[in-house]
């Protein structure tokens, strides 16, 4: 059973997680900025489903490891909490601040820095212009 919960917790986590990053992608890169601010704005919420997720993963896997700290559970158990602190100090908060930027509109230098991808596309929704970006 808690194998089960395990496995069944890393997998909708790591769903949630490349569901974030391809949406974000996708809008960024094909979509228009309406869409960006869209998907911004949608990410907390899935921090619903996420955050549960990753405790149980972490709660899950530190009971199937009954006190072994060698090997690949060793290395884990060092990683985790670096992971765990990048995610509640740097990730969430910056999803916070982009989704408040997206939502007010705000699509600027702070918003998104320029990325050569916009560049060399040409896109016309870009936050860059071409004196804020350092490849123009």
């Amino acid at each position: 059973m808690l194998k089960s919960l395990h496995s069944v917790a890393g997998a909708v986590a790591l769903l949630c997680i490349a569901t974030f990053w391809l949406s974000t992608a996708v809008a960024e890169l094909f979509t228009s900025l309406e869409n960006v601010a869209a998907v911004k704005t949608t990410i907390p919420w899935g921090f619903l489903i996420l955050v549960p997720a990753l405790a149980a993963t972490g709660g899950s896997g530190f009971a199937l490891a009954k006190g072994r700290r060698g090997g690949i559970i060793g290395t884990k158990m060092k990683r985790m909490p670096v992971i765990a602190v990048n995610g509640l100090l740097i990730l969430i908060p910056s999803a916070l601040f982009l989704a408040a930027k997206a939502r007010a509109g705000e699509f600027d230098t702070t918003f998104s820095p320029c990325r050569p991808w916009n560049w060399l596309l040409g896109r016309q929704t870009s936050p860059c212009s071409a004196s804020t970006c350092a490849m123009a």
